[in-house]
């Protein structure tokens, strides 16, 4: 099996285009108990439309396997999808969609990141998905929680889980050997560092641990030893957490690593240092684990995320995309949209996007056998959805909150910073980004 899914892509870029957004769409659907995407449509007495389209970035390669589960959709239900690549990537998809608003061109179905759908529920433009896949006869108790919820907002869910990752811990195994380190993933991020300061001492590669710049989205990976602290990057739309005593102290543990010299900064994407040797370990996405695996020439170790003094077993952030119903459709469209979602994510077909592309199972009923068989790795990283959290509403939901904590980060990590002092200057950004620009659509 190849995996070839990259870190999905959910975070710089989409900060700063949302911010924009929210400007450019002053004149949209308010946001609120009158918000059109909030109001319930009856499918009683609805049928099906014989045909909707699905707009897509085929995440992860998948444009195959998409067309195979549509072609299977359409044989058992009679109902057409018409397959439309609305962009290369999450972004473009969300802003192709945004603009399509106007016009009665737009996708019934549309893929959507977790931090481009909220851009899109302020517009108005995504349609509470609970009554519709209810009407539409589908089970979504054997959604995997977390990844359900991660669409969840004011009680209403705006999206169904598709293709989604987590990050997991990555490590050299003959590195870790020549350290006389255990072949095991470290459980604490205090190991991390002992393992780090003998691995340094072994001379074992250029790095012991690396943290990932400010373009490949630490805010998302270090979510982990923030929440292993104790801290948070906010609570729901309170920034203060950010400078809480818990977040300053995982984020100056992380500082004091690189000064240490058992971590580092890469310049790049972290899974090429570490595919190349140069770092023996570092945590990215599941959806690195098939491309490492062809590339590296060493034998890849992999494990759970590690905690922290804050004792949580709860310290896996989520990653990826859902799938989302146009409010602009008809009722009818919308009936088909949710009979479409529920089959192209049921336990038998996610299990074959799963193996197709690497991202996750989102049903807990998935058959992962045949994966688990040719990529005995990849149960680690299924195994730790029991690990997962929700993610921070500064990070995901806040335009421009991810952008702001990874410049923070990248400070933070690079230089001599006073730690407390930048996360000030990052919750007071988050904050004024909230109270001037956020809040005002949110109607709060």
């Amino acid at each position: 099996m190849t995996i070839r899914i990259r870190t999905p892509k959910l975070l710089a870029v989409t900060a700063s285009v949302g911010v924009a957004t929210l400007a450019l769409t002053g004149c949209g659907p308010a946001v609120g108990g009158t918000d059109t995407a909030s109001e319930a449509v009856d499918f009683s007495g609805v049928t099906p439309a014989d045909s909707i389209t699905f707009w897509t970035n085929h995440p992860g390669g998948s444009t195959d396997v998409e067309k195979q589960i549509t072609d299977a959709f359409t044989a058992e239900t009679g109902i057409t999808v018409n397959i439309v690549t609305a962009g290369a990537n999450y972004e473009e998809v969300s802003q192709k969609f945004q603009a399509a608003q106007g016009s009665n061109d737009i996708g019934d179905v549309v893929v959507v990141s977790d931090a481009t759908w909220f851009t899109n529920y302020l517009n108005g433009s995504l349609l509470p998905v609970d009554d519709a896949l209810a009407a539409a006869g589908a089970d979504v108790s054997t959604y995997q929680e977390t990844l359900y919820n991660d669409y969840l907002y004011e009680g209403a869910h705006f999206a169904a889980p598709y293709a989604r990752s987590t990050p997991i811990f990555y490590y050299n195994k003959s590195q870790y050997s020549a350290a006389g380190l255990p072949d095991q993933a470290p459980a604490t991020w205090d190991d991390v560092k002992a393992n780090g300061e003998k691995l340094k001492a072994a001379n074992a590669a250029a790095s012991s641990f690396t943290f990932p710049p400010q373009d490949e989205y630490p805010a998302w990976t270090m979510a982990n030893i923030v929440w292993a602290y104790g801290g948070n990057w906010s609570n729901e739309w309170d920034m203060s957490p950010m400078t809480s005593d818990a977040t300053v102290e995982a984020v100056t543990f992380a500082q004091n690593g690189v000064k240490d010299g058992w971590a580092n900064v890469a310049s790049g994407d972290p899974a090429d240092d570490f595919a190349a040797g140069a770092t023996s370990s570092f945590i990215g996405s599941t959806g690195s684990l098939g491309g490492l695996l062809e590339t590296a020439q060493f034998e890849i170790g992999v494990g759970f995320l590690p905690g922290g003094p804050a004792g949580s077993d709860d310290v896996v952030p989520t990653g990826g995309a859902g799938l989302g119903i146009s409010s602009k459709s008809t009722p009818e469209k919308q009936l088909a949209a949710a009979k479409f979602i529920d089959f192209l994510t049921n336990a038998e077909n996610t299990a074959t996007f799963s193996a197709s592309t690497g991202y996750l199972p989102v049903r807990t009923d998935a058959d992962m056998s045949e994966v688990y068989a040719t990529t005995p790795a990849f149960e680690v990283a299924v195994k730790q959805l029991a690990k997962t959290r929700n993610q921070d509403f500064g990070r995901v939901l806040l335009p421009g909150g991810d952008l702001t904590i990874s410049t923070a980060l990248q400070t933070i990590l690079t230089t001599d910073a006073d730690v407390k002092t930048t996360l000030q200057g990052a919750q007071d950004e988050m904050t004024s980004l909230y109270e001037n620009d956020l809040k005002p659509r949110l109607g709060a």
